[in-house]
């Protein structure tokens, strides 16, 4: 497990380089939609208040950052993190309208950000791509202000063992539907290994509390296939 966590940034970058354009799209057909509603609930489990600030790493084209102005009435800041020039081109162009979102290109190991400063830190599918998860959890818990939340939304692993079967049978056609709309099978053929390969619900809270989270919990949607945790710096 820890030899497949390491030396990813190469790999990850690739694929993201490929894929960038048409992300959002995929993200509908892989999902059936159903992305939209787990980024739902990632916001109203976060329940932000107006003038409360973000940072959303690996933020890919800005979903999260657009569903938080929505709760908040456009009155917060955020800073929006991806090491992907071509998803932050992207995200830039489609919500163009926002002019105080800030967006950096940046690994989540090594974040250029002060210390203590955002109410919230959220990351949405993309713990499993980074390089170092401690590392990553560090950062987190770094950037954030005392009294902070971590929250992290990313596949997890089903208990179901007939919800188990569909998913990882569907997961099997995903690679074909990537070479049918993007024309690449082999970035959606690396994101089903990242899935499987991850950490499970327990073991990333463990993994929080090793990195000074506290009042670390987890909750499963849909059964398992992805799940939300949450910490917070106190």
């Amino acid at each position: 497990m820890q030899q497949y966590l390491q030396n990813k940034k190469g790999l990850v970058q690739g694929v993201f380089d490929k894929v960038y354009n048409k992300y959002d799209l995929m993200n509908d057909i892989m999902s059936l939609g159903v992305h939209k509603f787990w980024k739902k609930n990632l916001i109203n489990m976060m329940n932000p208040s107006i003038n409360q600030n973000l940072i959303d790493v690996a933020c890919g084209t800005g979903d999260i950052a657009k569903l938080f102005l929505n709760h908040v009435n456009y009155n917060s800041h955020i800073t929006c993190v991806d090491p992907n020039e071509g998803m932050i081109k992207k995200g830039k162009e489609k919500l163009n309208e926002f002019k105080h979102l800030k967006w950096i290109i940046s690994s989540a190991e090594n974040l250029p950000i002060d210390n203590n400063k955002f109410d919230f830190y959220t990351i949405s599918f993309g713990l499993r791509n980074t390089k170092n998860l401690d590392k990553t959890l560090k950062e987190a818990y770094r950037v954030l202000k005392p009294g902070g939340r971590f929250l992290c939304l990313e596949f997890s692993k089903i208990h179901n063992s007939s919800l188990d079967l569909i998913y990882k049978t569907y997961s099997k056609f995903i690679p074909v539907i990537g070479k049918i709309i993007v024309g690449e099978k082999e970035p959606y053929e690396y994101l089903i290994r990242s899935i499987e390969n991850f950490v499970n619900q327990d073991e990333l809270i463990d993994l929080m509390r090793q990195n000074n989270f506290e009042k670390c919990i987890y909750r499963n949607l849909s059964g398992g296939i992805v799940s939300i945790h949450s910490g917070w710096k106190i």
